[in-house]
C-alpha cells in the first residue's frame, strides 16, 4: 500500500472505501456494501469500458428505497443491480425513486428499465432533461454522426480523420443510415439546486453541478455527512469536460464554479470523526477531502490552460485541430483512437474559457457541435495578456 499511499497523500484525500480501491487495483468489481447512514453501495459493470462500472447508491427512505444512477442497461447490469437490492434486503417492490446525476449511458441507460419493473418516479435536473437525445434533435445515429462531421470540419480535422471518427467513409458521413438511439427514461420529477429528493424520513438535497454535463447533480445529506459526486469530482480521474451539443456556453467555467461550491460544503462541514464529508464518486472509491480534491483539479485545468496557452503561442495561428494534437495526453496522439472526438471536445472547452478570459482570439467562426460548418476552418491565436491572466 505503500505506492497508494503516497498518490492518496499527493492527490490530498483519505480513501474510505478499502475494499474498493483493492478491487480497481485488482481491475475487478467491488463488493456490494452497506455504508453509514444505512445507503448502499452497488457496482454496476460498464461493457468494454476502462472504467468497468458504475457505483450506484440505494438511498433507503421511510416510503421505500432510492436508486441513484442505476447503471449501463445490460443483462449482466440488471443482475448486479438485482444482487445489490437483494444484499440491501430491498426488492424490486421497495423502490420508490430513481435519481441521475446525469444522463450518460453509464449512469441513467438503465433508468427506464428499472422504472418499467418498479413504478418508481424518475428524478433529474431540468438542465438535464433539456439534455437527452430525444429532445436535442441528436436521437438519430445519422443525425448524430452529422453533426460530429461538422465539427470536426470547422476544426480543422482532414477528409481521413473525419471518415474514421464518423465510422463511414467521408463522403457519406453525414447521410449514412446508421441504426438510430433508443430514447431515454424522461424525468417525473425536476430536482432544482436546493431541492429535496421527494422522500420521507431522510434529508438529501440536490446540489446543482454544472460543467460535466449542463444540468449533472451532486446530492448531499449533511446530517449523515456524505455528498454523492457523481462525476462531478472523483478521487483519481479528472472528468472530461467539453463542448457538447448539449452544452451550451462556458462548460470549463461552470465546472470550475461548481468545483468551489462543493469545496464549499465541505469545508463547512464538521464531521467528528474527520471534519469532513464523505465524498461517494460514481466510480473508483469513497474518499474524505472532497475540498482538497476539487482545489486539486482547479488547479490542473489552470496548467491545462496555460500550456494551451504556450502551444498557441508556438504555432502561432493554428486550428483548434492543431492545438489538440499538439498538447500532452496520456498517450501518443496516434495512440488516442476514437478517443480524439473527446481530446477535441475538451481542447474546445478550455479554448473557450481562454477566450472569455481574453487570453485568446478565434479567427473566424466558432466551431459548433452542431453547426452549420465553414469552408475554412476557424483558428485561435494569443489576445490581450494583459485582460486576464489564468490562475
Amino acid at each position: 500500500m505503500g505506492e497508494q499511499d503516497e498518490a492518496e497523500r499527493r492527490l490530498g484525500i483519505t480513501v474510505v472505501g478499502t475494499a474498493q480501491r483493492e478491487a480497481w487495483a485488482a481491475r475487478v468489481l467491488p463488493p456490494v456494501e452497506r455504508l453509514d447512514a444505512g445507503l448502499w453501495s452497488v457496482p454496476v459493470p460498464i461493457p468494454d469500458n476502462p472504467l468497468r462500472y458504475t457505483l450506484s447508491y440505494l438511498i433507503p427512505a421511510d416510503d421505500g428505497v432510492v436508486v441513484v444512477d442505476p447503471g449501463w442497461d445490460t443483462d449482466d447490469g440488471w443482475a448486479a443491480l438485482t444482487a445489490g437490492l437483494a444484499a440491501a434486503g430491498a426488492t424490486f417492490a421497495d423502490v420508490t425513486g430513481i435519481v441521475a446525476t446525469h444522463v450518460h449511458a453509464d449512469h441513467h441507460g438503465m433508468s427506464a428499465r428499472l422504472r418499467d419493473r418498479t413504478g418508481a418516479w424518475v428524478g433529474m435536473h431540468p438542465a438535464e432533461r433539456d439534455s437527452l437525445p430525444q429532445r436535442t434533435g441528436l436521437l438519430r445515429r445519422a443525425d448524430m454522426r452529422a453533426a460530429q462531421a461538422r465539427w470536426l470540419r470547422a476544426a480543422g480535422a482532414a477528409e481521413a480523420d473525419v471518415a474514421e471518427l464518423c465510422g463511414v467513409p467521408a463522403d457519406d458521413c453525414e447521410a449514412h443510415d446508421l441504426p438510430d438511439r433508443t430514447p431515454m427514461a424522461e424525468p417525473d420529477v425536476l430536482l432544482h439546486d436546493g431541492d429535496a429528493l421527494p422522500v420521507r424520513g431522510r434529508t438529501v438535497r440536490t446540489v446543482w453541478t454544472p460543467g460535466h454535463t449542463p444540468g449533472h447533480i451532486c446530492l448531499l445529506e449533511p446530517e449523515a455527512g456524505v455528498m454523492l459526486t457523481g462525476d462531478h469530482v472523483l478521487p483519481r480521474i479528472t472528468p472530461n469536460i467539453g463542448l457538447a451539443p448539449d452544452l451550451g456556453g462556458a462548460p470549463l467555467a461552470l465546472f470550475l464554479d461548481s468545483l468551489e461550491r462543493v469545496a464549499r460544503y465541505d469545508e463547512h462541514r464538521s464531521d467528528e470523526r474527520s471534519g469532513r464529508l464523505t465524498a461517494l464518486p460514481a466510480h473508483e472509491y469513497r474518499f474524505r477531502g472532497l475540498a482538497t480534491r476539487a482545489r486539486t483539479l482547479q488547479a490542473h485545468h489552470a496548467e491545462r490552460c496555460r500550456e494551451l496557452l504556450d502551444v498557441v503561442e508556438r504555432l502561432g495561428n493554428p486550428t483548434l485541430w492543431e492545438v489538440t494534437k499538439a498538447l500532452t495526453w496520456s498517450r501518443p496522439w496516434s495512440e488516442v483512437g476514437p478517443m480524439r472526438m473527446g481530446a477535441l471536445a475538451e481542447t474546445g472547452a478550455h479554448v473557450r474559457h481562454l477566450v472569455d478570459l481574453g487570453q485568446l482570439i478565434w479567427d473566424g467562426a466558432v466551431p459548433a457541435f452542431g453547426g452549420s460548418g465553414e469552408d475554412v476552418p476557424s483558428r485561435v491565436r494569443r489576445g490581450d495578456p494583459v485582460r486576464s491572466t489564468v490562475a
